[in-house]
């Protein structure tokens, strides 16, 4: 399969993964054949990214970090009780609720579970190719990520149920932020973020006496855009200071933000975040957390057309675990850029002096590819 931008897409392609909707349903399987009018919808629905077939790559496979049927119910999950913390306000008094915290241990047993199950996980872009409200989705891949990140850093079981859970609830807020705020395609005034920024105290609020929810819980929703520097909100603490699962959360919250679809901005690419989030070492990030990422993440992702410096052009067939910067590469066409008639694969851990240089026609240099 292959990664292509929409814009790139031909009527004709057929998709090679499926689309889901806010659900966690199915919209497109597997092998639908893409129209003009469909490709138009994608695009309508925000849509950036679809994975097609290809028979020169019909054996590159994305693995995933979560199951489908885990990923599907822990969207319905998050989905219901996110709604029904919209309706609380408007509940008359004395009227009951279910509480959250039974669900959501239930999903984080799962989502760690099948994580365990991969003990060489990296970072991958999760539903690149899902028609989803993005509050919810957020959620889910800042939740995923988070607790992959912890399972690396030695966390058990219990911290990682706790740590997980702060990063699935750390935008609940946002369901009491005006919903003209929460989706305004351009820039907030300085009145709408400063109505924005309290979506921290309002998840504080939320969760701090919700029962069997650890009280660490509320405060990774309250800190989660608190920085080192005390450049942060709502309180602009800083260093230690700030909870570590906060840290975490802020770390991969701002990684999801720029690599995700939202109504004001389109989602880059990983390196691209990565290099970011790089900028902000030592004043808004940890220099530990973020190694730690780094070595996480699949800056590249599989199925992703890239150019090296030789010329040659081809996609990511595969991620090199120990070296998740230095892909293997299988190249399509030739430093003149003639289709091969048969392609061949470059191990770039091999190759230290082939680098990458471009993604998706970007001509721009790639300058950390070697490591931030």
């Amino acid at each position: 399969m292959r990664l292509l931008p929409i814009a790139a897409c031909r009527p004709g392609m057929k998709l090679a993964k499926k689309i889901f909707s806010q659900e966690g349903l199915v919209l497109l399987g597997e092998n639908i054949e893409l129209t003009e009018r469909l490709i138009s919808r994608l695009e309508q629905c925000g849509i950036q990214y679809v994975y097609v077939a290809d028979l020169r790559t019909v054996d590159i496979v994305l693995p995933s970090l979560i199951s489908e049927d885990t990923m599907r119910h822990a969207l319905k999950d998050i989905r219901t009780n996110f709604r029904e913390m919209m309706d609380r306000p408007k509940r008359k008094k004395g009227v009951t609720y279910p509480y959250i915290a039974q669900p959501f241990k239930q999903m984080m047993n799962s989502i760690i579970d099948d994580l365990t199950a991969h003990k060489d996980a990296m970072i991958m872009l999760m539903n690149m190719n899902s028609v989803d409200h993005y509050l919810y989705q957020h959620s889910m891949n800042v939740c995923v990520y988070t607790t992959l990140l912890g399972m690396s850093h030695g966390y058990n079981r219990d911290e990682l149920t706790t740590l997980g859970m702060g990063a699935l609830l750390h935008d609940i807020g946002k369901t009491r932020i005006a919903a003209d705020v929460l989706k305004k395609p351009g820039s907030l005034s300085r009145e709408e973020f400063e109505e924005m920024k309290q979506h921290t105290r309002i998840g504080y609020e939320l969760l701090k006496d919700e029962p069997n929810l650890p009280l660490l819980v509320a405060h990774c929703a309250f800190q989660h855009h608190e920085r080192i520097d005390g450049s942060g909100y709502p309180r602009g603490i800083k260093g230690n200071e700030i909870h570590d699962y906060a840290k975490w959360i802020g770390l991969v919250d701002s990684y999801d933000a720029m690599t995700t679809n939202r109504v004001y901005s389109a989602p880059i690419l990983p390196h691209d975040a990565l290099e970011r989030l790089y900028a902000g070492t030592g004043t808004l990030y940890e220099q530990r957390m973020l190694q730690l990422f780094r070595d996480k993440v699949a800056i590249y992702p599989i199925g992703i057309s890239v150019r090296l410096q030789s010329g040659e052009q081809g996609i990511v067939a595969d991620i090199n675990y120990s070296y998740p910067h230095r892909p293997i590469i299988r190249i399509l066409y030739n430093e003149a850029g003639e289709e091969l008639k048969s392609p061949y694969e470059i191990d770039l851990s091999q190759h230290l002096t082939q680098m990458i240089i471009s993604v998706n026609g970007d001509s721009h240099e790639i300058q950390h590819a070697a490591g931030i």
